[in-house]
């Protein structure tokens, strides 16, 4: 269980300046570290499966980070990853492997897409964010790889383009056709507030969390990977959809197409109902919020958590049982969050009712 608040981050450094002694100058596999750099995970708090659909999104960041050390290199990849103990290698210029560097090797050739070239380099990669718990572990190591890539080779690249790259390279180098928001929120999150994020305009803003409340990450435990769990499918139908349709994304879709959105065939209707009323949870939930009215936010996040259930297909029988337990021990909404086939809760609750909440989720869970 993680709090979904705090932490500092989005920092960038020589190795060993302004650390704390177990940070300073640890070796990247065959050599000392040059610079230091962190991005953190995420938990989204509503608009599930909206953001590759060109809707509105509202994560936030999490206190906990990917931290990675970097040095330059010359004609490779090669990178340390303390959470597996395992050490790769990969030459420029060669095709992925399928494993955890393709991440890393991707976030160099999207630089190189965007006519930045990067020589090489070695990293070691402390435990952060933990894969497959759907708090975007790949958005934050791609982050953090990519300010760590700016400061090494002083690449001149603002938060939002950077974040961009990061995409790219989880797209079309790993071949996860994820939607931007994880990169946007990794590289632009603030602690404490989540972020309102339009993922076709990417306009964007941060909206603060009502004093006295905070949202809380439960893992249930079960691990999923995009790639192997029906992501790139569920992607697929809302495209299908969208031209049966005709318009360019679901996101030009609102409530009152809902009879028309009827008339398709399933499981097409139901994949459009999800994110078009998905996108209306949104923009209300950043009007509740903006209000402090934690009450309707909450009821939101359960009416999200059973869209993506029953619409969206996208929940299991661990994620439901959670929810209904966040619930149940006085949460005032929960929800899965992220991409869902497994993963991890997010609930809302009162700080006064925190430690409780705690207590009797973690002893039934």
């Amino acid at each position: 269980m993680r709090p979904g608040r705090s932490g500092r981050w989005n920092r960038e450094r020589p190795a060993g300046v302004n650390g704390p002694p177990d940070m300073n100058n640890p070796p990247v596999v065959s050599g000392p570290s040059e610079v230091c750099a962190e991005a953190p995970g995420r938990v989204n708090l509503l608009g599930e499966h909206t953001d590759y659909n060109e809707g509105f999104v509202l994560p936030m960041p999490l206190g906990q980070v990917t931290r990675v050390f970097a040095a330059r290199a010359e004609g490779m990849v090669e990178a340390y990853a303390e959470i597996f103990d395992e050490r790769l290698v990969l030459e420029l210029g060669r095709p992925r492997e399928g494993t955890w560097l393709d991440y890393i090797a991707g976030c160099v050739w999207a630089l190189a897409q965007e006519g930045i070239e990067v020589p090489g380099a070695r990293f070691r990669i402390q435990r952060g964010v933990p894969p497959g718990a759907g708090l975007a572990s790949s958005a934050a190591l791609e982050i953090a790889v990519l300010r760590a890539l700016r400061t090494l080779y002083e690449i001149p690249l603002d938060d939002l383009r950077l974040a961009l790259i990061a995409h790219r390279a989880e797209v079309e180098y790993v071949g996860v056709r994820c939607g931007v928001m994880d990169q946007v929120v990794a590289s632009l999150g603030r602690a404490g507030q989540a972020l309102f994020l339009d993922a076709r305009s990417l306009q964007h803003e941060w909206v603060p969390i009502p004093a006295g409340y905070r949202f809380v990450v439960v893992d249930s435990g079960v691990p999923r990977r995009l790639a192997e769990a029906g992501y790139n499918r569920r992607r697929a139908e809302c495209e299908e959809a969208a031209a049966r349709l005709g318009v360019r994304a679901l996101r030009d879709l609102t409530p009152g197409d809902l009879e028309r959105i009827a008339l398709l065939p399933e499981p097409l209707g139901r994949r459009v109902r999800h994110v078009v009323t998905e996108d209306a949870r949104v923009l209300a939930g950043v009007e509740a919020l903006r209000s402090g009215d934690v009450r309707t936010f909450g009821r939101l996040m359960i009416e999200s958590h059973r869209s993506l259930r029953e619409d969206y297909e996208v929940s299991t029988v661990e994620l439901d049982r959670l929810v209904a337990l966040a619930v149940e021990n006085g949460a005032l909404g929960a929800r899965l969050t992220g991409a869902g086939f497994g993963g991890s809760v997010v609930a809302l609750v009162a700080e006064a009712n925190f430690e409780a909440f705690v207590s009797s989720t973690l002893s039934q869970r």
